[in-house]
């Protein structure tokens, strides 16, 4: 009998009231749950569209990882936009609102401030210029692209489940929208500048010299460039005869979260190997960029065919919803990767005031009265709000304590957003590649490109600055100084390194160059580089190299740079430390008895070492990072300097008196960040011992509605499975950070290649395809590059014909 017949039978057995009250209760749950199943987009069949010049295909696999066949680029940016809009339309529209500043006008007044944030930079009046410079083949795919999104949202039974809770109809897409998705990853990958340029300045104001050159250095012992030849280890910055004001902690009362659950959240990983270093003789590229997790999943997976002047292309690789190109992949010719920069892409120009009524500034000798825009913020169920945005020639203008700021940065540039990628789809060697990335219009990236004849190359994506004065240092800069960027700095002077003789290439948010050309990237708050020396030291090990040796150097969560912090805390509890302590006792109990080496899930002794590592920041530095949130809110030492390391391992190895808090010894400093990690860790009335690193490490992976729908919560995110890595490791493992793709490929060989990712291609809780191939990411199961065999076939045909 059919679920449908037993609950008849039980509904008659009912009399009265409650046979109603239940028939109603199940009614308006299956009203519910047929409107669900209505957003759904249909898989199969034939769907007549305008817009299209031939039919294309929307072949779908077993994992809903679509492959589109077409006779022209144009008909597959339609097609491309209609499968985008069926499966993560919503993502699509935070996206775009997110640079607009128009999320509060669908989530309400909790988004009002990050909408504020954005439009500080106006976008919106930007994005008519910049689309309108574009070339017109570039024009042309983003309008296929557009036309097909709002196709396909329309071929929707039902809007997609948002619009559904938030009680509201989706805005159709248009070609400008696109560019407002390339701005959002402007602000997810360089945002925090402007706060560190802040800091930095705050420090240079209220620090002697040798100070701000010992707190602040330019390279560590950990830098692992690509140029080695000319890299020496830095001499670092003597300790001064004098510490600052702020050292140390102001209070007691101050949050060890901090410490204990510090964010694991630093950039991505890419490496490299040529022909000669392969065990077939192709290079072969492997990539995994380091983002935020969420569901929907930031990246799309999807593989094109169409014929360019004759030749049938084949690219697969991932797509960032929102635009019509491949972000990552492979051609069968050529195979590219991305890491952030981390350059230096802000300045911060001081405004000498001329005059206060009016407001006018002196810029370079003359005046110039800024210019007043009102933004009008609509919000959700409320009145809108309008802010005011100063704004002068050398860009908008912002007041911290009582001095005004232009806000320089690349992406406020004409130049800073173009489609140029997408002709990475049909180049056929590693020189045409690194020279389309140089004129590429994206955040700039750490671009890895390798080749079908085993060449491989290494250069920026995205716009520099042009920086001939030399290196800036990320300060705030008077008007006149000679070192504000100028332009774009032309592609014939971009870094470039082809073919190094080792044979090898890696980037992972480090100091990437040593020589002069690093002036060219500046520092933007470069990693501290241990986890790019433990990528090299890993593809040095290798003689000829196969997918999977550089598969498993993405999965090394080994602990080599903590270890040293772990000896340490093990080198202080003496037992004369822990005679009369016995928490400390366990401590170094566990330190002893749960370490593998690893940053493993069940290892304690991970979780005390790291713990202790970043508690000694609190030790000395909560004092400046009070300080230093005066000025950004964003800001902290951390930020200021991600070298900071550096300076703790200098102070604690030559322990400098003057450079302690007051009343403390440097051993009674490093005893009382044990103690106080060991507070933290029990706090709860757990013991030490079940403080495992896999009990923070969980995953909280979960679509952006999930904590408004608590009762959809189990639906809305991923499995919490703990998992492993961390910081200052190739395998970067956070809660809802982490490696959001690990693809490894060599051009020419697909089938051999290997893929995963920490979610599904639909967006939709519903779909077969919410966390499709999820798990095999969490178990870090290698998969297949390519998309599998066909399940589902969808054909879009020209009404026309």
């Amino acid at each position: 009998m059919k679920a449908a017949e037993v609950m008849a039978c039980w509904l008659k057995r009912m009399s009265g009231p409650g046979r109603w009250i239940i028939a109603t209760v199940f009614g308006l749950a299956g009203c519910v749950w047929a409107l669900l199943w209505g957003s759904l987009p249909y898989l199969q069949g034939e769907q007549l569209e305008d817009g299209l010049r031939y039919p294309v295909a929307i072949a779908r696999d077993a994992q809903g990882v679509p492959t589109l066949s077409g006779q022209s680029r144009e008909d597959l940016a339609f097609a491309t936009g209609y499968a985008h809009a069926q499966d993560r339309f919503f993502q699509m529209d935070l996206l775009r609102r997110r640079s607009a500043g128009e999320l509060a006008e669908l989530l309400g007044k909790e988004a009002v401030d990050m909408d504020a944030a954005s439009r500080f930079h106006r976008f919106r009046s930007r994005a008519e210029q910049v689309f309108v410079g574009l070339p017109a083949a570039s024009r042309q795919l983003l309008q296929q692209y557009a036309q097909g999104v709002n196709a396909g949202l329309k071929a929707l039974s039902v809007r997609p489940f948002e619009y559904l809770v938030l009680g509201q109809a989706p805005r159709e897409w248009s070609p400008q929208d696109s560019l407002f998705v390339v701005w959002s990853m402007y602000q997810e990958l360089q945002d925090n500048q402007e706060g560190r340029e802040l800091g930095r300045g705050w420090l240079r104001d209220h620090l002697k010299a040798d100070q701000l050159a010992f707190l602040l250095p330019e390279g560590t012992r950990f830098d692992a460039p690509l140029d080695t030849a000319l890299a020496q280890p830095p001499a670092l910055a003597s300790i001064p005869g004098s510490g600052p004001s702020w050292l140390g902690r102001t209070s007691d009362d101050i949050n060890l979260q901090y410490a204990v659950g510090h964010r694991s959240s630093v950039g991505s990983n890419s490496w490299a190997v040529s022909g000669v270093r392969s065990a077939h003789g192709g290079a072969i590229l492997a990539d995994d960029m380091h983002l935020n997790l969420g569901l929907a999943h930031i990246w799309y997976r999807a593989a094109f065919h169409y014929p360019d002047q004759g030749v049938m292309q084949s690219i697969t690789g991932i797509m960032l919803p929102g635009v019509p190109n491949m972000i990552v992949g492979s051609n069968t010719h050529v195979a590219w990767g991305f890491t952030n920069s981390y350059g230096d892409y802000v300045d911060l120009v001081e405004l000498p005031v001329m005059s206060t009524e009016p407001l006018e500034f002196d810029l370079n000798s003359h005046r110039e009265r800024p210019q007043i825009f009102e933004e009008m913020i609509a919000v959700r169920g409320e009145a809108p709000r309008v802010i005011r945005i100063m704004e002068t020639s050398l860009g908008p203008v912002r007041k911290v304590e009582g001095r005004y700021y232009a806000v320089r940065w690349i992406a406020h540039e004409p130049f800073a957003v173009n489609f140029a990628m997408q002709q990475l789809e049909t180049c056929d060697s590693v020189e045409q590649a690194l020279s389309i990335a140089q004129q590429a219009g994206i955040p700039a990236q750490n671009f890895i490109a390798v080749d079908r004849q085993g060449a491989i190359g290494w250069t920026i994506a995205g716009p520099l600055p042009d920086r001939s004065a030399g290196l800036e240092t990320s300060f705030p800069l008077p008007v006149n100084s000679p070192l504000l960027w100028t332009g774009r700095l032309s592609a014939d002077q971009y870094p470039v390194l082809v073919n190094p003789s080792s044979g090898q290439l890696w980037s992972a948010n480090s100091r990437q160059l040593a020589g002069e050309d690093y002036a060219k990237i500046g520092d933007g708050g470069a990693d501290l580089g241990a986890r790019a020396q433990q990528i090299k030291t890993g593809l040095s090990a290798l003689s000829k190299a196969t997918e999977m040796d550089l598969y498993r150097i993405g999965l090394d969560d080994r602990a080599l740079y903590l270890s040293q912090w772990r000896e340490r805390a093990l080198a202080l509890l003496t037992d004369d430390a822990v005679r009369e302590f016995p928490a400390r006792a366990e401590f170094r109990r566990l330190l002893n008895e749960s370490w593998d080496g690893h940053a493993s899930v069940g290892s304690v002794g991970y979780q005390l070492a790291r713990s202790f590592y970043y508690q000694l920041y609190l030790e000395l530095f909560t004092g400046l990072d009070e300080q230093l949130s005066q000025v950004a809110q964003t800001a902290d030492f951390e930020l200021v300097n991600p070298r900071w390391p550096a300076v703790v391992e200098q102070l604690l190895s030559e322990q400098p008196p003057h450079w302690l808090p007051d009343g403390q010894t440097w051993r009674s400093l490093q005893l009382r960040a044990i103690d106080q990690v060991t507070a933290k860790l029990t706090a709860s009335g757990d013991s030490l011992e079940q403080a495992t690193w896999g009990r923070r490490n969980t995953l909280q992976v979960k679509h952006p509605l999930h904590d408004a729908l608590p009762w959809l919560g189990h639906w809305l995110s991923a499995p919490h499975d703990q998992v492993p890595g961390d910081d200052h490791m190739p395998r970067v493992s956070g809660p809802a950070f982490g490696q959001s793709e690990r693809m490894v490929v060599s051009p020419g060989r697909e089938a051999e290649g290997i893929f995963n990712m920490p979610g599904g291609q639909s967006g939709h809780p519903l779909s077969p395809f919410f966390l499709a191939g999820h798990q095999e990411w969490v178990d870090a199961k290698p998969r297949p590059f390519l998309p599998g065999a066909p399940v589902y076939r969808l054909t879009l045909t020209p009404k026309a014909s």
